[in-house]
């Protein structure tokens, strides 16, 4: 459950707007959903979100829960600020010379995982993942990261239809890192690993790929603690800011 630290801000409406949007940080939420993760009781936790989906700092994915609303992005871009984009280009660029393969950042975005910064492999065979490129959350190394630590009946969900189980997603938490093979397309492979928020919540997916031929059918042997390594840089860098 959501809660805030103290006693709140003393302004009751926006520590209970602050306990939506901090709910909605960790992927998309049903009414039911944000009650249990609140406290709030239903009705106010319905006025809430409707309220703030009509200034678009939340929004709706397309089976009608609530999501995060494109405002926020609008107002991070305004301020000039964000962190973890920030801290992304020296690190990606870091762990790509270092493995010699392209490296992404993944944030969930809905049902879909959104390509938020990207270094790609300079020359030679590459999995190239454009910057705004939307993925599937039921295949590939990220999109179990991003899965892998949700709540129980979250994870539940977004197994259905997925490459991986419940089991695999186990070891992902159990390894702090995921790999897969030829899941999300045929003849790539990639590692991710978590990047955690200032709550510790999974908030976005480091991750290289590239040619199974080059990476192996075991590509964490040879990159997982080098992805591992980017994740926990940028998780600093989100806790120290």
């Amino acid at each position: 459950m959501v809660s805030m630290t103290s006693n709140g801000s003393g302004v009751g409406v926006i520590d209970k707007a602050a306990m939506v949007l901090s709910a909605l940080e960790a992927g998309p939420a049903s009414l039911a959903e944000l009650v249990s993760l609140t406290g709030l009781a239903r009705p106010t936790a319905h006025r809430l979100a409707v309220a703030l989906e009509f200034h678009r700092i939340v929004g709706r994915d397309l089976q009608g829960r609530f999501v995060l609303g494109p405002r926020l992005a609008e107002l991070s871009s305004a301020a000039g600020e964000d962190r973890l984009l920030a801290a992304a280009g020296p690190v990606l660029g870091q762990l790509r010379d270092q493995t010699g393969e392209s490296a992404q950042l993944f944030r969930r975005q809905g049902d879909l995982r959104l390509c938020v910064a990207a270094a790609e492999r300079p020359v030679g065979l590459r999995d190239s993942v454009p910057i705004g490129a939307t993925l599937s959350m039921r295949a590939g190394s990220a999109a179990q990261v991003l899965l892998a630590w949700e709540e129980p009946d979250r994870l539940h969900t977004g197994l259905r239809g997925a490459r991986f189980s419940a089991t695999m997603l186990s070891g992902v938490r159990r390894r702090g890192w995921a790999q897969s093979i030829a899941e999300r397309e045929r003849g790539v492979a990639s590692v991710s690993a978590p990047v955690r928020g200032p709550s510790n919540r999974v908030v976005a997916a480091v991750s290289i790929s590239g040619p199974v031929d080059r990476l192996t059918r075991q590509p964490g042997r040879l990159h997982a603690k080098a992805v591992v390594d980017a994740a926990r840089a940028l998780t600093e860098a989100l806790v120290r800011g």
